[in-house]
């Protein structure tokens, strides 16, 4: 038996796979910019723009590097301008200003139309498969609790979309928690940290790979929260549409037997 969407809908709510579930809903245009300002990928990724995202976000971090900007933003912060301005790698920064710009417009722009696509599809409510079932892999449509799914991306980000069945987002972003957290020896310095040696731990630190981490584990708690509730709502929408048009007469037939046991 063939398990795929119906061919006589023009446009879907959502797509279950057997790596995840991608589904329209409406989206602020103002927040999906902010993300790709806070780092670039982000906003396409919360958007379901997996190879966009992909791209923006290792440019960024390539780029990111070779430039120095945050060892830059480091000196910014400490007053020692100067050597922030000395430190800038011009080769490099002015390849990152005009693909900074472009990620963050981009997103604008791809979330207002997938405002609009959403609310068409809203209106059109087609059925789409809600089960799949593969060698590797079964996923389906159910609620879940959204404080969980942070909970989880704050003990390790991506677990809490491996929680709501994101595979292909999960596997991205505990991918790169794992190279920025080794690069930045984060662990080592939390590590000198328990042990009072204080000094240690700074000198350990790398500060350019660590300023990536802030962004990593709070976009990584918020899209598994958003997503969850986004979820559930789906989930929610699709019973609804189901019982509505199977039951949607007065004198429907139970589908249980109701005779009285003699």
């Amino acid at each position: 038996m063939k398990n795929s969407q119906h061919t006589d809908a023009r446009r879907y709510k959502a797509y279950v796979s057997s790596v995840g579930t991608t589904q329209l809903h409406l989206r602020n245009p103002a927040i999906i910019a902010w993300w790709s300002a806070a780092f670039p990928g982000f906003g396409h990724l919360l958007l379901s723009k997996y190879l966009r995202g992909f791209v923006l976000f290792i440019w960024e971090i390539f780029i990111n590097v070779n430039a120095n900007i945050n060892l830059a933003m480091i000196y910014s912060f400490g007053g020692e301008f100067d050597l922030a301005k000395q430190i800038l790698e011009p080769r490099w920064m002015l390849l990152y200003i005009p693909t900074y710009i472009y990620a963050i417009w981009d997103s604008y722009r791809t979330s207002v139309d997938m405002n609009k696509v959403y609310l068409l599809a809203e209106r059109e409510n087609a059925e789409f498969v809600s089960f799949q079932i593969t060698a590797l892999e079964i996923n389906y449509l159910d609620k879940r609790v959204p404080w969980v799914a942070v909970m989880w991306s704050i003990f390790m980000p991506g677990t809490g979309q491996l929680y709501i069945h994101r595979i292909v987002g999960a596997f991205f972003i505990m991918i790169w928690t794992i190279v920025i957290v080794y690069f930045s020896h984060f662990n080592e310095g939390i590590y000198f940290l328990f042990l009072g040696d204080l000094n240690q731990a700074k000198a350990v630190i790398n500060g350019e790979w660590l300023l990536f981490i802030p962004s990593v584990y709070f976009f990584a708690m918020y899209d598994a929260y958003v997503n969850t509730v986004e979820n559930n709502k789906l989930f929610d929408n699709e019973q609804r549409t189901y019982l509505t048009k199977r039951y949607k007469g007065s004198n429907f037939d139970l589908p249980i037997n109701l005779k009285k046991r003699n």
